[in-house]
């Protein structure tokens, strides 16, 4: 039997990209639910679940100790069928189970989150100057008056001329 040389070659290519797509669809599929925490918050996201008569699904939040979904703190799974979205606010340090189960009675995914204690900022008093702060614009703010203001004009004229007439004299070829 023969064997031609290009379907050899694509033959590793082909079991490559095979491999690849199986390992990118596997987890994403079997997780199902992404669990996220910002301080005492704790919120899921998930795509699996579909509306039936108006609800998306319902999400629990168990902690230590408890077993079942009913158990745990319960909310309304709310988005659209591009993603959907729960949260549950001043959730104590510890490790917690979220279970996603939709509304057709399907269990969208389970995941363990760890929610790190929240470090209370400490105020420390600190002294305040008694003027506040001088802000401005370097005595531009202070009327001066007229005489200030062609004073000013006057300096800055002679300046201009002086300049002028220097690098007119520097252009001139000098002459021994």
């Amino acid at each position: 039997m023969h064997i031609s040389k290009p379907l050899l070659r694509s033959g590793p290519t082909v079991a490559a990209a095979a491999a690849l797509a199986l390992s990118l669809a596997g987890p994403a599929a079997a997780a199902g639910i992404s669990v996220s925490t910002t301080g005492s918050t704790v919120s899921v996201s998930t795509t699996a679940c579909t509306q039936v008569n108006g609800h998306w699904g319902t999400a629990s939040l168990l902690g230590s100790g408890q077993t079942s979904f009913s158990q745990g703190r319960q909310v309304a799974l709310t988005g659209t069928a591009a993603g959907q979205s729960a949260a549950w606010s001043n959730v104590g340090a510890g490790t917690y189970t979220v279970i996603v189960v939709c509304s057709d009675g399907s269990t969208a995914g389970t995941q363990a989150v760890v929610v790190s204690p929240v470090s209370s900022p400490s105020a420390t008093p600190t002294a305040s100057p008694t003027r506040g702060v001088m802000g401005g614009v370097g005595g531009g703010s202070a009327d001066y008056g007229t005489v200030t203001l062609v004073a000013g004009g006057a300096l800055v004229g002679t300046g201009l001329l002086a300049t002028a007439w220097y690098l007119r004299r520097r252009a001139r070829p000098h002459h021994l």
